[in-house]
């Protein structure tokens, strides 16, 4: 049998798979890459051609491609259970997921519930959130607040608090309002503010639309620390702080997406750490399987979890996926999270964002770049591209050219954004450094 080239893969591709986030005539001019393997921090295609995943393959993989550990696990899963109904059933993995996490977080949160991918996740808390203040007597607590900027995912109760015009327009009948609060991103520093000014200037509209709505507001949502899909805007952890506070003051619950920033990426296991405060609702996916198998989940308070605990089947959370609590990716989390602590990584990844920072400092001085800005390890800054047409389609040619220097970067707009696996060597930092360089030299040099 005659072996397949990428470009037979990619032609059978084009001609039965709608690729996601994508305008698919775009193909016609963007390559489509047919991954064959990947090892490490690296893919490759059937040629052996080799391209640097310098963002985790959409910020999922955290210890690189076939990392021999998880193999392991999953292998040694796959001998015992694959799945099992999560209703009426429970199972090792599932179980000891459950405990780790919450000792996580000091047991201030709990009670996992699972689903599969980040969306879902927020469409749990969110109807968590509505129905606990149902049965708690409050059903007039209904309306949900967000970010400017937020992405949260594209169900319809995640994109309903998301404020990204691109994805959200579209469906704008089917989605039912949320307000939409002034993010606290430092780039909006007026001159003479710090970050911390923007975060109290921020909060002050949060307490005005609390004081005004906060007996129909059931939550509000937030990416701690970093606002990913906006264009890595990242913020003062005071802003957490306060919002904890304002939440408190007003009976609103905190919901904090740590879809993309959890799992070690700003610098501490979970991102709302680093301001000392835990949400009422914490949403988890992307890292949490180490990049190996949908999952998600939402970890919650006893509070929240005693609000349904009842006789009445009407007052349960009868909400329900059916690889809900998967054995295999649970225990593609546990090989994860052992890999955290075996290897303490979160000390070696504030050296690694140290080298890196380092390394990256040629870009953070260029005359067209701005913004540059890093929280643990995520890096970014922002191109500066006066002509507009040229700016429209700067993710695109950066996409590219990427490709043709062995780098998978994905800009957001004008922002170039790196969020590497945390497995990168010296070379790999050197290389992945050089290479952004070149690349964005060369993009913006047209």
């Amino acid at each position: 049998m005659k072996q397949q080239t990428s470009s037979d893969w990619i032609a059978r591709s084009l001609r039965s798979v709608w690729h996601p986030c994508t305008q698919m005539q775009h193909h016609e001019e963007v390559p489509l890459i047919a991954v064959s393997h990947g090892k490490g921090p690296w893919l490759y295609d059937h040629e052996g051609r080799r391209y640097l995943d310098g963002i985790s393959s959409w910020w999922v993989n955290l210890f690189g491609h076939a990392n021999p550990r998880i193999n392991a696990a999953l292998k040694q899963q796959l001998d015992k259970l694959e799945h099992a109904m999560l209703a009426g059933f429970t199972h090792e993995p599932v179980i000891e997921l459950s405990e780790k996490l919450a000792a996580l977080t000091g047991h201030n949160l709990g009670h996992a519930f699972y689903a599969s991918d980040g969306a879902s996740a927020v469409e749990i808390a969110m109807k968590m959130s509505f129905h606990a203040w149902r049965n708690a007597g409050h059903s007039s607590k209904q309306e949900f607040v967000c970010l400017q900027g937020s992405y949260h995912g594209e169900t319809i109760g995640a994109l309903a608090v998301t404020d990204v015009p691109l994805f959200k327009d579209a469906y704008g009948p089917l989605l039912r309002a949320s307000h939409v609060v002034p993010a606290p991103d430092a780039r909006n520093a007026q001159e003479g503010e710090s970050a911390q000014d923007v975060a109290r200037r921020a909060i002050a509209a949060v307490r005005t639309l609390f004081e005004e709505r906060g007996d129909k507001i059931a939550a509000i949502i937030v990416e701690p620390l970093v606002q990913c899909a906006t264009g890595m805007a990242m913020y003062d952890p005071l802003y957490l702080e306060l919002l904890r506070e304002l939440c408190d003051q007003h009976h609103v619950h905190l919901i904090a997406d740590e879809i993309a920033v959890g799992c070690g990426r700003t610098g501490t296991f979970f991102a709302c750490e680093q301001a000392a405060i835990w949400p009422d609702f914490l949403c988890l996916s992307k890292g949490i399987s180490g990049g190996y198998l949908p999952l998600s989940l939402v970890l919650t308070s006893d509070a929240i979890y005693q609000a349904f605990y009842s006789e009445d089947i009407t007052r349960g959370f009868l909400h329900s996926h059916s690889y809900t609590g998967n054995p295999l990716a649970c225990r593609a989390a546990l090989a994860t999270l052992e890999i955290f602590e075996e290897d303490d990584v979160l000390n070696r990844n504030r050296e690694l964002a140290t080298r890196l920072t380092i390394a990256l400092a040629p870009l953070a001085e260029h005359e067209r770049a701005q913004h540059f800005r890093q929280r643990g390890m995520i890096f970014a800054f922002d191109a500066v591209e006066p002509d507009a047409a040229r700016a429209s389609s700067f993710a695109r040619r950066f996409f590219t050219t990427a490709v043709e220097n062995e780098l998978l970067l994905r800009p957001i707009g004008r922002t170039v954004y790196l969020m590497p696996p945390y497995v990168l060597d010296d070379e790999d930092v050197a290389g992945l450094a050089a290479r952004t360089q070149k690349v964005f030299e060369s993009v913006i040099a047209g």
